[in-house]
């Protein structure tokens, strides 16, 4: 085994999968994998842990392009990941990890386990729950916490479709919480803590359109229109150039409505290369009767709202320039 017992606080056993891989064991970082696979197969029995996993299936995910029948390789991967990890099924050491081989298959057992995975879905489901109950200052707390320890991507850097499967999944729940915390910041109209969760939510997705007119809104509402256009272009030109389409028509009607000329000379203007586009379905801005005062459902909009021509706070328009070049690197 290469890795050392030492006496610690917290679980033996440390996984963290949001952003670069880290296994932990007993206070000691895993750094050496005696076969290619054996990251790979931990990997994914860690994800499935105590679930029986047959050899077809390991391999469809690991080996996709191997036949099952003749190969060696998930011998190959379980015997290092033993090693390496004192995993055997009768003798567990220090970690309490067992790799059981039973009825064709594998099953992964670990006691004492802390993972960033578990943890941060924990938190964006009950920060959601807490959201639709009406109990803001909980949900703020959990869905804060899950978007702090969303440290990246699920796996960055691995290509596997399991991998890219869950990617997805974790991608599209981080943004369901940073909506929430969007529509909190909103409502509470907390311009700074808005800029925050927006700057967030376009690292982990830059075309995220809600996003740019959550921004546009808030600078309207204050009177700065010169920043409502500025975040206008941004997504424009992130559409044209990345995804070969122009902003949604509800994206374009909040420009008419908070800058009617800049609006007209943006229709007026071709896309280069793109093709017309895509319709997209308006949503409705009323709130349902008995919908808490914010939700992940619950949207503010200024489209709603008259737009205040107040003289602009030279502070927070720095923050907000400073925002927009960080987003635009």
């Amino acid at each position: 085994m290469t890795t050392a017992a030492t006496e610690t606080a917290g679980p033996a056993v440390q996984v963290r999968f949001l952003g670069d891989f880290e296994l932990t064991v007993n206070g000691t970082p895993v750094q050496r994998w005696r076969a290619g696979k054996a990251r790979g197969l931990f990997q994914y029995l860690a994800v499935h842990r105590g679930q029986m996993l047959t050899r077809d299936r390991l391999y469809a995910s690991l080996w996709p392009d191997a036949d099952s029948a003749a190969g060696s390789s998930l011998k190959v991967a379980a015997h290092a990941l033993r090693r390496v990890l004192d995993a055997h099924p009768d003798r567990p050491g220090d970690s309490g990890i067992q790799l059981v081989y039973r009825d064709f298959g594998y099953v992964l057992h670990i006691s004492g386990l802390w993972c960033d995975l578990d943890r941060f879905q924990e938190l964006v489901h009950t920060g959601l729950r807490a959201a639709t109950a009406g109990d803001a200052p909980l949900a703020r707390t959990r869905l804060r916490a899950a978007i702090d320890l969303y440290g990246g991507e699920f796996l960055r850097g691995e290509s596997a479709d399991w991998v890219v499967e869950q990617r997805e999944y974790l991608r599209a729940l981080a943004l369901r919480a940073l909506g929430a915390l969007r529509a909190d910041a909103e409502a509470r109209e907390d311009f700074v803590e808005l800029i925050e969760v927006c700057k967030r939510t376009l690292e982990i997705d830059r075309h995220h359109e809600e996003t740019y007119r959550a921004l546009m809104a808030a600078h309207g509402r204050r009177g700065e229109l010169a920043c409502v256009r500025r975040w206008y272009e941004l997504c424009a030109r992130r559409m044209r150039d990345e995804l070969a389409v122009a902003p949604g028509h509800e994206t374009q009607r909040l420009l008419g409505t908070l800058i009617p000329a800049a609006a007209r000379a943006a229709a007026a203007a071709p896309v280069t290369g793109a093709p017309p586009a895509t319709v997209r379905a308006l949503r409705s801005t009323a709130r349902r009767a008995g919908t808490p005062a914010w939700s992940p459902e619950a949207r503010t909009t200024a489209l709603a709202r008259p737009v205040r021509r107040a003289r602009p706070d030279n502070r927070a328009a720095a923050a907000l320039a400073r925002a927009a070049d960080q987003a635009t690197a």
